[in-house]
């Protein structure tokens, strides 16, 4: 029912206990794990499992589209090695998927300390990047973990739950971005294509996130051009979203 990708990026130990804890949930029938860089992974010998070894590293959207070429599932799950399983998210998120007829549902994020991430948030715009600059405005919903589904402009990377023919149907992620804000391009199609996304405030996993872009001029460099190409490309065109 549900193809998994992860992409590696020497994150080791990490995607071997996701993997350990996916192989445990009956609705996942694929798990494709990409290594972004040569490393040795200690993986269990299991037919759900598919490895994908890059010549050369590749950005965020390149990876996964290319972990979908071998998806036939009904759902296609978009996930960071550095998510940790709270229990199995995937029977309520599906359930919720159908009943709402979404294209891409998420659960709430929380930090290892247990605070909701900004997973979820409005559409950014030249305007609110400068008020976030000028006045710490951040854009995100806030809502809590008995709140209702609801549908926001755009939910983050590191956890988005496909239907597989809406993921095709937009034609994957823009491979123009090598990483950042492919997430939020991909929303913005999605709600262009009249389709809906939604996050489920009662199904949560954990972020053990590590900022790089805060820390690596490199990482930073890609954050702000990724955010270029997005205000360029949407600045006058974003879509207004519909409501569950």
């Amino acid at each position: 029912m549900i193809a998994v990708s992860v992409v590696s990026h020497g994150h080791g130990k990490m995607v071997e206990a996701i993997v350990d804890k996916l192989l445990t949930y009956g609705q996942v029938s694929k798990i494709i794990i990409t290594k972004n860089i040569p490393e040795q992974l200690y993986l269990p010998d299991s037919p759900k499992i598919s490895v994908i070894s890059n010549d050369n590293p590749e950005g965020f959207g390149f990876n996964h589209n290319q972990a979908f070429k071998f998806v036939t599932e009904e759902f296609f799950c978009v996930l960071n090695p550095d998510i940790i399983f709270v229990n199995n998210p995937f029977n309520e998120l599906v359930a919720a998927a159908q009943r709402h007829d979404s294209a891409i549902i998420s659960p709430m994020i929380k930090s290892p300390n247990g605070k909701i991430e900004d997973s979820v948030r409005y559409f950014p715009t030249i305007k609110s990047l400068l008020n976030k600059f000028f006045f710490k405005y951040e854009g995100k919903y806030i809502f809590e973990a008995d709140s209702s589904i609801f549908s926001p402009e755009w939910v983050a990377g590191m956890f988005m739950l496909f239907k597989t023919y809406d993921f095709s149907f937009v034609k994957g992620f823009d491979t123009k971005y090598y990483l950042y804000y492919e997430d939020v391009d991909i929303c913005v199609r999605i709600w262009e294509a009249g389709r809906n996304i939604i996050i489920c405030p009662y199904v949560h996993v954990i972020h053990d996130a590590r900022r790089t872009s805060r820390r690596n001029l490199r990482f930073a460099l890609w954050h702000c051009r990724s955010m270029l190409r997005y205000l360029i490309k949407y600045h006058r065109n974003v879509p207004k979203i519909g409501k569950i």
